[in-house]
């Protein structure tokens, strides 16, 4: 009988490093895998508001689509990190497990859809890459390749304890409030609030994205806070920002003291490395979160007593 392999020390690890040079390459070509599984999911799922019926979510072993409502039978594609391969489950007790290996962009695109095919479920969609320039469409990236298996294990490894932190922070309000998510089209995990007021039109612009996504991702006023894993030109960084953003958030003063307004991206940026060793790296992102919305809040003239929870364990959920 086949077992899992032992779960390395990456992985064990909370809040690894995540130097991007060090994992540039499997990066990359993970994140086209996923923007090809998560266009499967966008193909049969019903259309949501803000688009969040595209997202991913962060499991005990990797990355879940959750059940797709196929016509026939719901499926599920899970990236099981832990084992190292992509399965395909259906509600009818059928599944495909394809190896995560190195291997290119296409091959990975043309076996998924194979297996598809094979449990009845064939699916079509666009081949183009979005939210990235300079893109190769999935059926002819025979450039990215790569696949560290102990990379794949950092970053998941990451993921847990941010997703974890996110969920407590998002218990604190009883507006309206995302799920937390990850978006495989940015490659970013994140969690929204919103005040319930309408905002103006999105301008849009985002590469393979049509305005039209932006503006109703963006349709009321939100305040927003994330994890993206960087890129050459940024380390990891924690995010958030207001959007429509109010007269005088960027001036606010947030905390812990590694925050900083960017100018170029107009977000709050927290460093993931002041993090993740912080002597408490959950209270460091915690208090990110809070003290960023806040000033969303307050410069937003939001009505706070209204949208958030005080109920037994306080006036904002802490990390336990």
């Amino acid at each position: 009988m086949a077992t899992t392999p032992p779960v390395s020390a990456a992985a064990r690890a909370t809040w690894p490093a995540l130097p991007y040079e060090d994992w540039k390459d499997t990066y990359a070509t993970l994140h086209m895998w996923t923007q090809i599984v998560g266009k499967v999911r966008l193909a049969w799922t019903p259309a949501v508001n803000h688009t969040w019926q595209v997202p991913f979510y962060v499991t005990a072993r990797g990355l879940t689509t959750s059940p797709i409502p196929h016509p026939a039978r719901s499926f599920e594609i899970i990236f099981d990190f832990v084992a190292h391969e992509l399965h395909i489950e259906t509600s009818d007790d059928q599944q495909e497990i394809i190896r995560l290996a190195p291997r290119s962009v296409a091959d990975f695109y043309e076996e998924l859809m194979a297996r598809l095919v094979d449990l009845g479920l064939e699916t079509r969609i666009w081949t183009m890459p979005v939210e990235n320039p300079n893109v190769i469409r999935f059926e002819q990236d025979q450039i990215h390749a790569a696949y560290d298996r102990e990379a794949v294990e950092r970053f998941w490894a990451a993921l847990t304890p941010i997703d974890r932190v996110l969920k407590q922070f998002r218990a604190g309000f009883v507006g309206k409030a995302s799920p937390v998510h990850f978006f495989w089209g940015g490659f970013d995990l994140a969690v929204t609030r919103f005040s319930g007021r309408p905002a103006p039109p999105h301008p849009g612009g985002i590469p393979n994205v049509g305005d039209w996504v932006m503006r109703d991702a963006y349709s009321h006023e939100v305040a927003s806070c994330g994890f993206w894993p960087g890129n050459a030109d940024s380390p990891a960084v924690f995010y958030a920002y207001a959007y429509p953003e109010p007269p005088g958030f960027a001036e606010v003063k947030v905390a812990p003291a590694a925050a900083f307004w960017s100018t170029q991206m107009k977000e709050f940026l927290l460093p993931y490395e002041s993090v993740r060793t912080a002597q408490d790296p959950a209270a460091a992102l915690l208090d990110f979160c809070q003290t960023t919305y806040e000033a969303a809040a307050d410069r937003g003239g939001w009505d706070r007593e209204a949208l958030e929870w005080r109920g037994p364990r306080g006036e904002r959920t802490g990390v336990r």
